[in-house]
């Protein structure tokens, strides 16, 4: 009876809710609409750094992209992104018959709305030359429209000298991305070697969008390059990552930043304290990553010991704590414990060893410290 009356009260409440919405004539079904939310990345503080979450590769309709300026802001800031930058090309804009060619404009346009969505939105452009040698990003950029336009091989040099001489961070886009359609593409070319030396490249994109360019992070790594990762989104993100499924996240670059500013990012970058992320996977300088996974993982000291009847051994019991939202996945090589530990975000995990043990040794095989290396982390049994 008791649950009759309470189906009849919410029917009756329903009604009058629907009976207040129809006063205009309007029956207004809001439930259905997608909640207007944040997401929060949470990735704890790294030695006094705030780790800010960064893309700067995107397009809109002012090149190739499908979207206009104002949803990239309301992308970024529904994902939980701290910076983003256009970066259109300087010399392909195929919607030039709809879309007045300026490359300043996607930028002007989004100026307001990213500052009203607390997101640092960096200048930047892709200068976009032939491959090879390829195509590079320059962020910090004052005015795009006085770069080179114009594809012609002859200049080459002029079109990156002339974003350097606007005081530019520079960075190698997808170095793979013509690896089987171009020979010779996916190589160290002289073109970038005289960029790398006379200090015109400053960093390298090892992650774009959904590809990892390993040749492109051992790169970096010899060279002391600054690791980046990028969506160089041209359609809607929901379109190309299944951004509602647990854990998924476009690729980004993790700045470890003095402060959130353009100014933080840039000093940040130029140091070369990032990562690059993508979804469960890290990759970077071995430093960086060490220093993102400490301040992401603890254990506690051992709860419980227990002996075996028969064998005699004692194990202790501990818990493996994930402090953040990157996602761990550890094999052990060293010492006698769990063999596997998958560490979701925001998540514990129980961890055994058998006794009298001072530390574990584990692989996290989600990260990648070269293409073929994975960090390696000890445990200190406590």
């Amino acid at each position: 009876m008791k649950n009759k009356l309470t189906l009849l009260g919410s029917l009756f409440l329903m009604s009058m809710s629907l009976q207040a919405q129809t006063d205009d004539g309007i029956i207004r079904l809001s439930e259905f609409a997608y909640p207007v939310k944040r997401q929060n990345l949470n990735i704890p503080d790294v030695n006094g750094f705030k780790v800010l979450k960064c893309d700067f590769h995107m397009h809109t309709v002012f090149t190739d992209g499908h979207v206009w300026p104002n949803v990239r802001v309301q992308e970024a800031w529904r994902e939980g992104l701290d910076a983003i930058s256009y970066t259109e090309h300087m010399e392909y804009n195929p919607h030039s018959a709809d879309v007045k060619v300026d490359h300043n404009r996607s930028h002007d346009l989004a100026v307001e709305l990213a500052r009203e969505n607390n997101i640092v939105l960096v200048k930047g452009t892709e200068v976009t030359r032939q491959t090879p040698p390829g195509h590079f990003n320059a962020l910090f950029i004052q005015d795009a429209n006085v770069l080179v336009a114009d594809n012609n091989s002859n200049l080459d040099q002029e079109a990156i000298d002339k974003a350097y001489a606007q005081k530019a961070f520079i960075f190698w886009n997808h170095p793979g991305w013509k690896a089987t359609a171009i020979p010779g593409s996916y190589e160290w070319i002289d073109f970038v070697e005289k960029m790398y030396q006379e200090k015109k490249l400053h960093g390298i994109e090892v992650v774009n969008g959904l590809g990892f360019h390993k040749k492109a992070l051992d790169w970096a790594l010899d060279r002391n390059l600054t690791i980046i990762g990028n969506t160089d989104i041209h359609n809607l993100i929901a379109h190309d990552y299944n951004i509602e499924a647990p854990g998924v996240h476009r690729t980004m670059t993790l700045v470890m930043a003095k402060d959130r500013s353009a100014n933080g990012i840039r000093e940040a970058l130029e140091a070369g304290r990032t990562v690059a992320w993508s979804s469960n996977y890290l990759f970077g300088k071995e430093e960086n990553v060490r220093n993102l996974v400490n301040a992401s993982i603890s254990v506690s000291p051992s709860y419980y010991e227990k002996t075996n009847s028969k064998t005699k051994v004692s194990t202790k019991y501990y818990e493996i704590i994930n402090n953040s939202d990157l996602y761990f996945e550890l094999e052990i090589k060293e010492g006698k414990g769990t063999k596997r530990i998958v560490l979701y975000p925001e998540s514990t995990q129980i961890l055994t060893a058998e006794a009298g043990q001072s530390k574990l040794s584990y692989e996290i095989v989600s990260t990648y410290i070269r293409s073929d290396k994975h960090l390696l982390f000890d445990i200190n049994l406590k």
